[in-house]
C-alpha cells in the first residue's frame, strides 16, 4: 500500500506544474495563492477537527506560516507567471541542492569531495536551463524571473531547516501552518485591491493546486516513507521529468533540449551529493 502512496504522490506533484501554470492565465500569483491556501486549510481544517488542540507550541506557526505558505508561493507562482513553466519547475527542483548548501554554515556540515562536485553539477545544470544551453553568453531572458524560481527554491530550503525542530505531527502543523499563512495572504490580498471573484477555470485550477500541491498530496507522502522510505526517494526523482510531459500536453509548451539537459544535470547533481 505504502508503494502505491508514493506512486500516487509522484504522479500527482507531477501535474502541479501545468495547474499552476494554467491557473495563471486567470488569475495573479497573489490570487492564486489566495485561493489555493484557503483550499488547504479546509482539507487540514476536516481532517483535524478531531484532535484540535490549542497548545503553546503552535505558535511556531505564526513565522512558519509567514514562509510557507506566503513567501514560497508568492515567490514560486511569481517565477511561473513570468517564465516558461518547463524552465520554473526546473529552477525550483534545484530546493535539494540549497538545502545542501545552507546545511554547510547552519548546521556546520562539512560538505565532501563528491558533494562539491554534486553541487557543481546541479548549479550548472540550472544555469544550463536560465540560458537555454548559451552559457558563453550568459543571456537570460527574463532576469528576475529566473531570480524569483532560484529564490523559490532557498525559501524552500530554509523552511525544510526550520522544520528540523519542529516535532509536531504533520497534520498539526500543516493545519496551524496554513491558519496563520492564509490570514497573512489574505490581509496582503485585500491591502493590494485583489481581492475579486475570480473566473471559474482560475477557481478550478486554485482548487487543484490547493489540494494537489499543498494539501492532500503531503499526507499522502508521508504515508509513503513512513514504510517504503528507499522506494518513495528514488521515485521522487521522476517527478521533474514527468511534469515535463504534462506541461507539454496540457500547457503545450515545446520542451527544450537545453531544459532536458539541465534537469538532468540537476537530478544527477543530488544523487551524487546525497552519496557524497
Amino acid at each position: 500500500m505504502s508503494k502505491r502512496h508514493a506512486l500516487l504522490a509522484v504522479l500527482l506533484w507531477s501535474t502541479v506544474a501545468s495547474a499552476f501554470k494554467l491557473s495563471l492565465r486567470y488569475l495573479t500569483p497573489l490570487q492564486l495563492l489566495f485561493y489555493a491556501s484557503l483550499t488547504s486549510l479546509i482539507v487540514f481544517g476536516a481532517l483535524y477537527s478531531r484532535e484540535f488542540s490549542l497548545r503553546r507550541e503552535n505558535l511556531r506557526s505564526s513565522y512558519l506560516g509567514l514562509i510557507n505558505p506566503l513567501l514560497y508561493y508568492i515567490v514560486l507562482f511569481s517565477a511561473y507567471d513570468r517564465l516558461p513553466a518547463q524552465e520554473a519547475q526546473a529552477l525550483n527542483y534545484t530546493w535539494p541542492l540549497m538545502l545542501v548548501l545552507l546545511s554547510i554554515p547552519l548546521l556546520g556540515k562539512r560538505p565532501g569531495a563528491r558533494t562539491v562536485l554534486g553541487l557543481s553539477i546541479g548549479f550548472l545544470g540550472a544555469l544550463v536551463v536560465a540560458t537555454k544551453g548559451n552559457l558563453t553568453g550568459l543571456n537570460f531572458s527574463d532576469p528576475v524571473g529566473v531570480a524569483l524560481g532560484i529564490g523559490s527554491a532557498v525559501i524552500w530550503a530554509s523552511y525544510w531547516l526550520l522544520n528540523l525542530r519542529d516535532d509536531r505531527p504533520l497534520l498539526e502543523k500543516m493545519f496551524w501552518n496554513f491558519l496563520f499563512g492564509f490570514t497573512y495572504v489574505s490581509v496582503v490580498l485585500v491591502l493590494s485591491g485583489g481581492l475579486t471573484l475570480p473566473p471559474l477555470k482560475g477557481l478550478a485550477g486554485a482548487v487543484y493546486v490547493g489540494l494537489f500541491e499543498m494539501g492532500v498530496t503531503f499526507l499522502i507522502w508521508y504515508r509513503a516513507i513512513e514504510d517504503e522510505m528507499e522506494f518513495a526517494s528514488n521515485l521522487a526523482y521522476l517527478v521533474p521529468f514527468l511534469s515535463l510531459f504534462f506541461i507539454s500536453v496540457i500547457v503545450g509548451e515545446n520542451i527544450a533540449p537545453a531544459t532536458v539537459l539541465g534537469l538532468a544535470m540537476i537530478v544527477g547533481g543530488i544523487i551524487v551529493g546525497k552519496r557524497g
